[in-house]
């Protein structure tokens, strides 16, 4: 009784209150989004309020499941468990059955699960297992690849599913990497490997005034070049070489566009082809006779950054699906199809730009209740939370995700152990994704990728799989005192 007095005694209540709090929220917006006209019965199983109200149930079953167990557990099974998720992951590629296009869901008698849901926290618990070993360093290269590996494997599984949203969830593990001292330059990287991308296929087809010059290739050449001088500076603190790069950069890009525009027209992405490879060949010469590997570095940057703009394209026309580039084209105003895939968004704006101030209130919402917005109960469940409570309703349920957050950066950052810091990160970085990419995706800030908002949209395995991350969290954390530093 002592032992599990301590417990309860341990437990944070601010996070199980707001997580009560969203669960509440969360299922009056289900109930909002999915409501017919006459039919005010809730509670009945056979509609998607009273499914969702069986899911919360179990949920809170599952967590207190979850509480009991001591907090050991987790770690000594963490690498069964992720295992275990991951042969759960390749079965259901080949057993699962074809829905909207994906082959994720294992249909258990009258039960539907997505594995990808739960694969979430076993991959977290996987990862913080490894980097809580004493022999682990995260700047060293056998720990970068096996860190890879575990993040990588079942984002590849389940793209093999066809969830490609889902997958691109598991980069979230890369917020938590750089907290646990992941080098800078690997997140710069991630961050200009997307600008790489947006620019690329934005501005591909659009030229410079009357050149033969495509403003995506000129400018996202022109950063590749920019930013290597700039991390010479940032790495060794030296002008003589940011001098020669960027300032010999400028004069000839100028010579050239002078002869383009006055003598004869030519694409001037091919004299920067020229000064990428003068560039890199100066920072290997650099490496070599000042016997310091930045310099050598720095041009594999260059070399990788040129090589990912161009497989872009590739990736872009011949790997994603055809809806997926549309999605990317209408959020890139490449293309408007308010009928076909931007409709969604544009009823999701029409939705939520209706509520107004104070919104129309529970259950009043026309958007929501003519079934004008797709999904609506799931991935755009935020629409309906914006039509029936308005900006007031809206603020403050993003008010209440904000305290979330930082309840959980401040559950991280007072653990005693390595295992509970990166698993707690691990936790965060997830939600903040879902967070940022569901609402981004609702209000047309970010593609449409199909990914839940946790504790609101419709489903007992985003429930359930969120539910389980976060308790395993708040036990680990209980326990606390009693693990090594």
């Amino acid at each position: 009784m002592v032992r599990r007095d301590s417990i309860w005694k341990s437990l944070d209540w601010v996070t199980i209150i707001i997580y009560l709090m969203l669960i509440v929220f969360g299922w009056f917006s289900i109930c909002g989004a999915s409501y017919d006209y006459g039919d005010r019965d809730f509670l009945d199983f056979s509609t998607r309020a009273g499914k969702q109200f069986m899911w919360i149930v179990c949920s809170f079953g599952l967590g207190f499941i979850l509480l009991m167990l001591e907090d050991t557990l987790y770690d000594m099974f963490s690498y069964i468990i992720y295992i275990g998720l991951i042969l759960l992951l390749v079965v259901t590629i080949f057993i699962a059955p074809d829905t909207k296009g994906s082959r994720s869901w294992l249909i258990l008698g009258p039960v539907s699960l997505q594995p990808a849901e739960f694969a979430k926290f076993a991959t977290a618990l996987a990862l913080a297992k490894y980097m809580s070993a004493y022999s682990f360093t995260i700047k060293s290269w056998k720990s970068a690849l096996m860190l890879a590996f575990l993040i990588l494997l079942p984002m590849t599984l389940i793209i093999l599913q066809r969830e490609t949203g889902s997958a691109l969830v598991y980069m979230a593990f890369f917020l938590m990497l750089y907290r646990e001292g992941m080098p800078g330059v690997v997140l710069f990287s991630g961050i200009c490997a997307v600008v790489y991308f947006v620019v690329g296929i934005r501005f591909d087809q659009v030229f410079i005034a009357d050149t033969p010059t495509p403003i995506g290739e000129f400018v996202v050449l022109s950063m590749i070049l920019l930013f290597a001088g700039g991390m010479v500076w940032v790495y060794k603190k030296k002008w003589e070489p940011v001098r020669n790069i960027i300032v010999g950069f400028f004069i000839v890009l100028l010579v050239a566009y002078l002869v383009s525009e006055y003598i004869t027209p030519f694409n001037l992405v091919w004299v920067q082809w020229g000064l990428c490879v003068v560039v890199t060949c100066y920072l290997f010469f650099l490496a070599l006779s000042e016997r310091h590997w930045s310099y050598f570095l720095i041009g594999l940057f260059a070399i990788g950054s040129i090589g990912f703009l161009y497989s872009s394209d590739y990736f872009f026309n011949k790997v994603l699906e055809p809806h997926q580039q549309i999605r990317i084209k209408v959020l890139l105003g490449m293309e408007e199809d308010l009928a076909g895939a931007g409709y969604n968004v544009n009823q999701s704006k029409i939705a939520i730009g209706s509520g107004g101030l104070t919104g129309k209130g529970f259950l009043n919402g026309t958007q929501t209740k003519l079934k004008y917005v797709p999904e609506q109960d799931t991935d755009f469940i935020f629409c309906t939370v914006g039509e029936e409570e308005g900006f007031i309703g809206s603020t403050a349920v993003l008010l209440l995700f904000l305290t979330l957050i930082l309840r959980l950066i401040a559950l991280a950052e007072r653990q005693q152990s390595a295992f509970g810091r990166v698993y707690g990160y691990s936790v965060l970085s997830i939600f903040l994704f879902h967070l940022f990419i569901n609402i981004g995706m609702v209000l047309g800030l970010t593609p449409v990728i199909g990914i839940p908002l946790p504790f609101f949209s419709y489903g007992g395995s985003s429930l359930w799989g969120f539910t389980i991350l976060l308790f395993i969290f708040l036990r680990i954390d209980a326990g606390r005192n009693r693990r090594l530093v």
